[in-house]
C-alpha cells in the first residue's frame, strides 16, 4: 500500500510498505529531508530502504517482551511488526506516524496526545481478556512501546499514564523506579514522578507521560548516530558535538548534560 510517512503535520516521505510483511518496500519520494526521523539518515549520506525499516521495526513491541507470546496466541500471530500498522504507527514517544494514502486523516484527530484509545492490546499484554474477544481493537499506543517489561498505557484523569510492571523473582524494579524518583527530588534534579501501585500483589510502577504534542523523546543513541565518531573521540565528547552540529543544547547547558550523563553512569 502506498503511504505518506508524516511528522505531526509536515509530509516527510511518500512509501510503499507491503501489510502482510510489515515491511517498507520503496521510498518512492522524500519531501522534507530535514524531517526524516534521527538516527535514520546514512553517516554516508541519504536515506534507504533498509535504515527506515529498521526504524519502523523498532516501533514494534520487542519480542523479548513479558506476555508478548500470550499476545501472539490471542492474535493469531507470529510477531508484532503488523500492529505498528494497525495504529498508523501513532506513539506516545513522538509525532510521527503513517498516513495510507486517500484516507483523509489528520494528526490533530487520531494522535494519542488527544485521543482516545484502545486498551486491548495493553490488557492482553497483562494476561487479561480484551473488552470484547470478537471485536478486539488494536489503535494503542501500546502497539509502539518498547522495553522488555510488562507495561500498557491507560489514561486516568485525562492523563496518559504508563503502568509499568516487573520481573520475577524479586520483582523489585518498580520499587526501584519510586526509590530512584526520590532520590532525584531530594537532590533537586528535573526527573519524572514515579508512584507505586499494588494489585492482586503484585507491584506496578505508574508515571505520567512527560512528552506532549509540543515535545517529543530524542534518545541519546540516536543523537549518537547522526554522524561518524571521530578517532580518539570519547562517546561523551562525540555527543556533544553532534548536539552541536543539530544545535540541540545551548553551551550553557553543557553542565548540566555533563552531570546526567554521570549520574546515568552511576546508576
Amino acid at each position: 500500500m502506498n503511504c505518506t510517512l508524516m511528522h505531526k503535520n509536515i509530509e516527510v516521505a511518500e512509501l510503499v510498505i507491503s501489510e502482510p510483511a510489515a515491511a517498507i518496500t520503496d521510498i518512492v519520494t522524500i519531501y522534507n529531508p530535514e524531517h526524516i526521523p534521527l538516527g535514520v539518515q546514512s553517516i554516508r549520506g541519504g536515506v534507504d530502504v533498509g535504515e527506515l525499516n529498521d526504524w519502523l521495526r523498532s516501533r514494534s513491541i520487542p519480542a523479548s517482551r513479558a506476555g508478548v507470546r500470550d499476545l501472539y496466541t490471542r492474535l493469531g500471530r507470529s510477531s508484532t511488526e503488523y500492529l505498528v500498522l494497525k495504529c498508523y504507527g501513532l506513539s506516545l514517544s513522538d509525532h510521527y506516524w503513517i498516513r495510507p494514502a486517500a484516507s483523509g486523516l489528520v494528526w490533530v484527530d487520531i494522535n494519542f496526545f488527544q485521543n482516545d484509545f484502545s486498551r486491548d492490546v495493553g490488557e492482553m499484554l497483562f494476561g487479561r481478556e480484551p473488552a470484547d474477544r470478537n471485536n478486539i481493537k488494536l489503535v494503542s499506543p501500546d502497539n509502539t512501546s518498547d522495553g522488555w517489561l510488562r507495561k500498557k498505557w491507560i489514561i486516568a484523569d485525562g492523563k496518559r499514564v504508563l503502568v509499568k510492571g516487573s520481573s520475577a523473582p524479586w520483582k523489585q524494579e518498580p520499587f526501584n523506579e519510586v526509590v530512584a524518583c526520590a532520590v532525584m527530588r531530594r537532590l533537586k534534579i528535573a526527573h519524572v514522578p514515579y508512584t507505586l501501585m499494588l494489585e492482586d500483589g503484585e507491584p506496578y510502577s505508574l508515571c505520567e507521560n512527560f512528552l506532549s504534542v509540543e515535545t517529543e523523546l530524542v534518545p541519546a543513541w540516536k543523537v549518537l548516530h547522526s554522524s561518524v565518531i571521530k578517532d580518539g573521540d570519547s562517546d561523551f565528547t562525540h555527543l556533544l558535538r553532534c548536539c552541536d552540529e543539530l544545535e540541540s543544547f545551548e553551551r550553557d547547558k553543557r553542565r548540566r548534560l555533563r552531570f546526567y550523563a554521570s549520574f546515568t553512569v552511576l546508576r
